[in-house]
């Protein structure tokens, strides 16, 4: 996942940068600010040769303010915590409850880095950074957010968690039509990464996750079910609809070409309700096509509801409530 997929548009379920790679950013942005205070230093100095020193003065301090403190504010504003630094080392700066930081939040981490940056030349923010649990700086602290990392190795995704037992089948009759993908990849995202969060910061996430998401369906969250069972049981609900789909499609395009024999009943897979049991509805049922007998449908389903009473439910995560 590179990007944060909310409402939003914010990454989630990513860890705290550490000192290492935010040092590396660090670096990187005083680099280009440095080459373009020389820059503007230069040209200013070329275009204000004829005035006093005290002009002299203001213009250079003029500069300052808007190349090394007034740049950096206004790239984190416009690329919603993406600095050029950050950019390269997969990080960005987002709020504590995991939104993209504004203008006040960018202009609160700038001021205070002249102090613990550019002034202490950051020993201040690398003790700051090495005395926090997550990583922040003072201006971190004093603004509110938090820079974490963007880019994560590629590795297998991670499978939704299943919903409490007893939400199991709660939201059949709820309206999904209207919910974006935008939403529900972002819920899957949650979901899968929701153990990686800071507690505050995953607690906040599933509240206004299943807002805007009961805000779609139009049917408010359920009093005493936890935001993250919530969003759990609609995702599992969804799939459960996505399933029946297929199967259904599957079966309306099985052959019915007489190559099974000429009785029009359709191939191996059979009209089952289950794809790939073998047992024929409407006939006599066949395992594989090799003329054994197989149970009837109404042998077959008690048989399977004591296997699976016999198996042990997944782990799902989440509690019941008290």
């Amino acid at each position: 996942m590179s990007e944060l997929v909310t409402g939003d548009a914010v990454v989630l379920g990513l860890r705290p940068a550490k000192l290492p790679s935010r040092a590396l950013a660090l670096a990187i942005d005083l680099a280009v600010v440095g080459a373009a205070f020389v820059l503007v230093s230069i040209g200013l100095a070329i275009a204000t040769a004829s005035l006093d020193d005290a002009a002299l003065a203001a213009v250079s301090v003029a500069a300052f303010l808007l190349v090394l403190v007034g740049g950096p504010i206004a790239v984190e504003t416009l690329s919603r915590g993406r600095s050029l630094g950050k950019l390269a080392c997969g990080l960005r700066v987002v709020r504590d409850d995991g939104g993209p930081i504004r203008f006040r939040h960018a202009l609160v981490r700038g001021a205070i880095g002249v102090v613990e940056i550019l002034m202490t030349f950051g020993v201040v923010a690398c003790i700051a950074s090495l005395v926090s649990a997550r990583g922040r700086r003072l201006g971190d602290v004093f603004a509110g957010t938090l820079v974490v990392r963007e880019r994560v190795p590629a590795g297998r995704a991670a499978a939704v968690p299943p919903p409490p037992p007893w939400l199991v089948g709660r939201f059949a009759g709820l309206d999904l039509s209207g919910v974006p993908e935008s939403l529900w990849l972002a819920v899957r995202q949650y979901l899968t990464r929701m153990h990686q969060l800071d507690a505050q910061v995953g607690w906040s996430m599933a509240e206004r996750l299943a807002g805007e998401l009961a805000e779609r369906t139009g049917v408010p969250v359920p009093e005493g079910v936890p935001a993250g069972a919530y969003l759990a049981a609609v995702v599992n609900e969804r799939q459960a609809r996505d399933a029946r789909r297929v199967f259904v499609a599957a079966q309306d395009s099985a052959p019915r070409d007489g190559r099974d024999g000429g009785d029009g009943r359709g191939g191996s897979e059979g009209r089952a309700g289950w794809p790939g049991s073998g047992v024929v509805v409407g006939g006599d049922p066949v395992v594989g096509g090799a003329g054994v007998a197989a149970p009837a449908v109404g042998d077959a389903v008690p048989a399977m509801k004591d296997e699976e009473s016999r198996v042990p439910p997944a782990a799902t995560g989440f509690a019941p409530p008290a």
